[in-house]
C-alpha cells in the first residue's frame, strides 16, 4: 500500500471502509487517524463522544494491521472505528451510565454486544454520551453535559442513544451501537438524519442482564445507511447459550446484499400508513406533513398504501407500568443508597415502580400479550406499518423535553414519545429512516414497522425507500439556529 485510499473520507460507508481495510488500500491506523482528526474537529461542539482513548484505539488498530499482515482471517468490521454506548460495558474502559454515582466505574468485562463487535475486528475509540441511566430521549447528564444536534447545535440530538446518532451524523465514527426501550434507537436516528433499528425480541442478545427474561429493552445497531446498519446487525445478531430468549437464526442472514432491481423492495407492498394511530397521540404539524407525504413516495414505487392502524390502546398503561417496574428493579437499591443524586425524573420513575403490586405487573404483561396478538392479526392484512418515529422535530437542547405539541401540554418527559413506545410494547421490529426536513432544516424520520421476526424484509424495504428518497445523504451544517440557514 502506497498511501491511504484517496476516495475514502469520514462520510464513506462502513461497507466501503471495511473493504478498503481488507484489501489493504488503507490501514486500520490510517482509518483511525482519519476519524480521530474528525473527532478533534467537531466533537468539541457536538459533545457526542466521551471517555475518548486514542492511545488504546491506536493499539487496537495496530493489532488489526498486524493480523492482516500475518494473513489471518478477519471479521466483518475489521479496522472500523466504533463508539460504544456509555451504558454498555467495555472491559477496562470507563463506563459511567451518565450518572455521577457511576462516574468512576471501570468494568472488568465486555458486554456480549461489545464482545461480538470486538471479535469482528472493530476498533473501539470512545463511549457515546447518554442521558443518566438512559432515561429519556434527550441526551444530557451531570458527568459530560449535553449532546447537541449537528444539524442545529441549539437542538437536542435525541436519546438515549443521542451520542451515537450525533457521532454518526458528524462523521466521527462509521458505526455505533444503541439500546431501545421507549425509542432510544429510533428517536435519535430521526433527530440526526441517520438510521436506527429496534430489533424484535431476542434478535440481538444482551448479556449480562439482571433478568434474563426481560423483553422491554433491546439492543441494536445504528449507522448512516441501511446497508451499513445491516452489516453491524450481522455481527450483533445470533444465538448464544448465555441468553435464554436469543433467536437461533445466525447473524449472517443480514450480511447478504439488500439490493433488488430498482425499487423492487417496495413494489406490491401492502402498506398501512398512519400519522397518529387514529388520534392516539398529538403530532407536530410539520412532522405529520412529512409522514403523510410518504404515501405518494410509496405509491409511486408500486406499494399499495391505505390509511390504517392497529388498535394499541393498552400500550400506554403497559409501557408505563413495565418501565417503572424495570427501573425500580434495576436502580431501586442505587437510589436508596444515593438519595438526591439521581435526576428527578428518573428518581420519580423508580419510586413509581416501588408502588406497583404483583397484580399491576401481571396486568402489564397480559396487556402486552394482547398487543402482540393484535399486531399478528394486523399483519395478516398488511406487510408494513408506516408512522412517525417522533411526534416532534428536534427541540431546544435547553429543555429536558418538549413542553407542548401544537399547543397541547406534555406533562411528563415521556408524553411526547408515544409514537415510539407504543410500538415497543408490540415486540415488533421497527426502524427509523430519514424522510424529510422541516422548514427550519430539522430532520424528520419515518418509522417502518414489520411483523415479528421480519428484520430481514424490513431492511430490504428500508433500503429501497432510502435509495428512492436519498434524504439520508444530506449532511449536517453545524449551524446555530434558523438565522444561519442559507437563503435563496
Amino acid at each position: 500500500m502506497t498511501g491511504p485510499d484517496a476516495d475514502l473520507d469520514h462520510y464513506s460507508s462502513a461497507v466501503a471502509m471495511a473493504a478498503a481495510v481488507r484489501e489493504r488500500r488503507i490501514s486500520a491506523r490510517e482509518l483511525l487517524d482519519l476519524h480521530l482528526a474528525r473527532i478533534e474537529e467537531v466533537n468539541g461542539e457536538v459533545n457526542a463522544l466521551v471517555s475518548l482513548d486514542p492511545e488504546r484505539a491506536h493499539a487496537q488498530a495496530a493489532e488489526a494491521d498486524e493480523r492482516l499482515a500475518r494473513g489471518e482471517e478477519v471479521g466483518a468490521l475489521h479496522g472500523l472505528p466504533f463508539a460504544v454506548k456509555d451504558t454498555h460495558a467495555v472491559a477496562g474502559w470507563r463506563t459511567t451510565f451518565g450518572s455521577p454515582v457511576m462516574a468512576d466505574h471501570v468494568p472488568d468485562h465486555d458486554d456480549l454486544m461489545v464482545e461480538r463487535v470486538r471479535a469482528a475486528g472493530a476498533v473501539v475509540v470512545a463511549k457515546s454520551n447518554v442521558p443518566e441511566f438512559a432515561a429519556g430521549s434527550h441526551t444530557f447528564n451531570p458527568v459530560f453535559g449535553t449532546t447537541f444536534n449537528p444539524h442545529d447545535l441549539t437542538r437536542s440530538a435525541g436519546g438515549s442513544s443521542g451520542g451515537s446518532a450525533a457521532a454518526l451524523a458528524s462523521g466521527m465514527v462509521p458505526l455505533a451501537d444503541g439500546s431501545d426501550m421507549g425509542g432510544s434507537l429510533r428517536n435519535p436516528a430521526s433527530f440526526c438524519n441517520v438510521v436506527g433499528l429496534r430489533p424484535g425480541l431476542g434478535r440481538v442478545p444482551v448479556w449480562p442482564m439482571r433478568n434474563g427474561w426481560e423483553t422491554t429493552s433491546v439492543a441494536g445497531p445504528m449507522a448512516r445507511s441501511v446497508e451499513d446498519l445491516a452489516l453491524l446487525l450481522s455481527v450483533l445478531a445470533g444465538p448464544t447459550p448465555r441468553v435464554p430468549l436469543a433467536l437461533e437464526t445466525p447473524g449472517s442472514v443480514f450480511a447478504a446484499p439488500l439490493d433488488g432491481p430498482g425499487t423492487a423492495g417496495l413494489a406490491g407492498l401492502r402498506v398501512a400508513l398512519s400519522v397518529d394511530l387514529g388520534g392516539a397521540f398529538e403530532v407536530d404539524t410539520e412532522v405529520a406533513s412529512v409522514v403523510a407525504d410518504q404515501a405518494a413516495v410509496l405509491t409511486g414505487a408500486g406499494s399499495r398504501v391505505v390509511d390504517a392502524h392497529p388498535d394499541l390502546h393498552e400500550a400506554e398503561d403497559t409501557f408505563r407500568t413495565l418501565r417503572a417496574w424495570h427501573f425500580q428493579a434495576s436502580y431501586g437499591a442505587l437510589l436508596a443508597a444515593n438519595p438526591g443524586r439521581l435526576k428527578a425524573s428518573l428518581a420519580d420513575n423508580i419510586t413509581a415502580g416501588a408502588s406497583l403490586s404483583g397484580a399491576d405487573v401481571a396486568r402489564g404483561y397480559a396487556q402486552r400479550t394482547a398487543l402482540g396478538e393484535r399486531m399478528r392479526l394486523f399483519f395478516e392484512d398488511h406487510d408494513l406499518l408506516v408512522m412517525p418515529v417522533s411526534q416532534v422535530p428536534p427541540f431546544s437542547a435547553e429543555q429536558e423535553y418538549p413542553a407542548e405539541i401544537n399547543g397541547r401540554a406534555q406533562v411528563t418527559y415521556l408524553d411526547w414519545m408515544r409514537s415510539a413506545y407504543v410500538i415497543s410494547m408490540t415486540g415488533c421490529p421497527a426502524i427509523s429512516v430519514p424522510a424529510g426536513f422541516t422548514a427550519d432544516g430539522l430532520p424528520v424520520g419515518i418509522q417502518l414497522v414489520a411483523p415479528p421476526s421480519g428484520e430481514r424484509r424490513l431492511l430490504e424495504v428500508a433500503h429501497a425507500f432510502e435509495r428512492l428518497t436519498r434524504v439520508g445523504e444530506r449532511r449536517p451544517s453545524f449551524r446555530r439556529g434558523r438565522q444561519e440557514l442559507p437563503t435563496g
